[in-house]
């Protein structure tokens, strides 16, 4: 499984600035603030998003883009658990997936690989499946509220970034 250690953390936490996020690392051996699952998993505290150099890549991203996709009123409230509806859930999962490209040494591929590995679960039976054939309505979801673009949902690129 990737790990912070295992790429330049300064491009995460230029990534999450984007969204007005902070990445805040925390100390080894230090409990991480607001992590729902323990031990290694990233934590959530308003806008700040916590991990440590242990902390897999996707649990940095995947709680990242459950403050990406929730209102901005709501995000200053966050500590610990974020999950608002399954809409948001499934958001926040194809979010990090497209998110992964922007981060060398990541990308679609080994993010789809480490979510399973960790154990999302999907339907269709692995998250590239639901990435690919089953996430028409979270892909819309996103659209709608401008966190995909319209006229090529595949390129994040083209998102006109806004800290909602």
């Amino acid at each position: 499984m990737l790990r912070l250690a295992d790429i330049e953390a300064a491009r995460v936490r230029a990534l999450l600035s984007c969204y007005g996020l902070e990445l805040a690392l925390v100390a080894e051996g230090e409990p991480i603030p607001g992590s729902y699952w323990g031990e290694c998993e990233a934590g959530l505290i308003g806008s700040q998003v916590f991990a440590r150099a242990d902390t897999p890549v996707h649990s940095v991203l995947h709680e990242a883009c459950h403050l990406i996709v929730m209102p901005k009123e709501r995000r200053a409230q966050v500590h610990t658990d974020a999950s608002d509806s399954i809409a948001e859930e499934d958001a926040a999962c194809y979010l990090q997936i497209m998110l992964a490209d922007q981060l060398p040494g990541v990308g679609k591929t080994r993010l789809m690989q480490d979510m399973d590995a960790w154990g999302y679960s999907f339907r269709l039976g692995s998250t590239r499946a639901w990435f690919e054939q089953d996430a028409g309505e979270t892909q819309a979801w996103l659209m709608t509220r401008g966190l995909l673009p319209l006229d090529d949902p595949a390129d994040i690129s083209k998102v006109t970034i806004q800290t909602r």
